[in-house]
């Protein structure tokens, strides 16, 4: 049975979310972003981008393309409800479905779409839910793979419904610029146009691949292939009772070592304290570093054996990041561990709970601090050590 993928993108969310908090802002030219000198541009609501304003734009020149843009601050945390909520209207209905970004996700819809009278009743609807239970317009891709539905959701934006079928590919597909393309960034594109690779058609029909390989190194053959329309990528389903993980998408794309080294360090906690909670520890640790282009590296390694702690956990995902990250900004970070092996799970029900009221207590002290505004000089293990004296 041949595949039917959807590739579900919520339009200018953070900007259309926004909207939803103040009504009065619905319609005027607004972007997300700080209000700073050095500020880029976040999200630009479908209004501000017909003066020419983009994500990534630095805030400064917006103004000088707008001069009545109305500045906005970001409310992540309303965000991340939203998107738990888009998901969800998702799960209902796909058959399985992998989160690309806080704003989209892939879903496999091909037993699911045949409950349906007509094809695209099953994109109706999920299109119509959206916007009448969340506030948020979205666009829907629908293709035979999971690239060909990404494209086809970038061809109608917004409120858009679009069919990229193999068939229609020289047709829909290679016309479009080489930028377009997906896992083609603003820095890769203008090294094909030196190779006269102008369309997306250009780079499915060359055929010197040496000149490839020095732009996209191993991904040549890859690439070249969706191109002309193909992809053998299947759904990852990140939250699968086989795996458990934890990921952070990012309002400005960060470029800094020790921050995003920070914000490991942070995943790998919230990672450790779920799989303490479902007493569970796995041999497989997986990094998912997804860039400002969108294109994503997933990569994976053994520990010696079942892993379940924070320290542990980071050493495994920090090796994993200082081998494979490439240098350039990112946009999202996640980790996830699975291969839990039964006798991993037996062995923590033994698990000493000294070791859980720490991180209970120290839980507990984090807060406290965040809400007085200052520094409390206890640490939960010299509690402990009192307690047990």
């Amino acid at each position: 049975m041949a595949k039917v993928y959807f590739h579900i993108d919520l339009n200018a969310f953070f900007a259309n979310a926004e909207t939803i908090l103040d009504p009065s802002l619905k319609g005027k030219p607004i972007v997300v972003c700080s209000n700073t000198r050095r500020s880029v541009v976040s999200t630009a609501s479908y209004e501000a981008r017909a003066f020419g304003i983009n994500s990534a734009m630095p805030l400064a020149e917006a103004k000088s393309l707008c001069r009545d843009l109305i500045i906005v601050d970001a409310h992540y945390h309303y965000y991340q409800e939203l998107s738990r909520d888009f998901i969800a209207i998702i799960s209902e209905y796909a058959d399985e479905l992998e989160q690309a970004s806080i704003d989209e996700c892939y879903a496999d819809m091909t037993r699911s779409i045949q409950r349906f009278p007509r094809p695209l009743d099953l994109a109706w609807t999920l299109q119509k839910r959206i916007l009448n239970e969340l506030g948020l317009p979205c666009s829907i891709g629908i293709g035979p793979n999971m690239f060909l539905a990404k494209m086809a959701s970038d061809m109608k934006k917004p409120m858009g419904i679009t069919v990229l079928r193999l068939r229609e590919v020289p047709e829909k597909l290679w016309p479009l610029k080489i930028a377009d393309m997906r896992g083609v960034g603003k820095k890769t594109a203008p090294y094909l146009e030196d190779l006269g690779i102008r369309t997306i058609g250009d780079l499915a029909n060359f055929k010197d691949t040496k000149a490839l390989n020095e732009i996209f190194g191993k991904n040549t053959e890859q690439m070249i292939r969706r191109a002309n329309g193909y992809d053998d990528r299947t759904i990852i389903k990140e939250w699968d009772s086989k795996s458990m993980g934890v990921s952070e998408t990012f309002l400005d794309d960060i470029t800094d070592y020790e921050e995003l080294r920070g914000i490991l360090r942070s995943l790998c906690r919230k990672l450790s304290e779920r799989m303490l909670k479902e007493k569970k520890a796995g041999r497989l640790i997986t990094l998912r570093i997804k860039y400002y282009d969108f294109t994503t590296t997933d990569r994976s390694a053994h520990a010696a054996a079942p892993v379940w702690s924070s320290d542990q956990l980071f050493v495994e995902a920090i090796s994993l990041f200082d081998e494979h990250w490439n240098g350039e900004p990112v946009r999202l970070l996640g980790v996830s561990c699975s291969e839990f092996p039964q006798e991993a799970l037996m062995q923590m029900d033994l698990f000493d709970e000294s070791l859980a009221r720490q991180m209970e207590t120290d839980h507990i002290f984090k807060e406290l601090n965040q809400a007085v505004g200052s520094k409390v000089f206890v640490r939960a293990s010299d509690l402990l050590d009192k307690e047990r004296s």
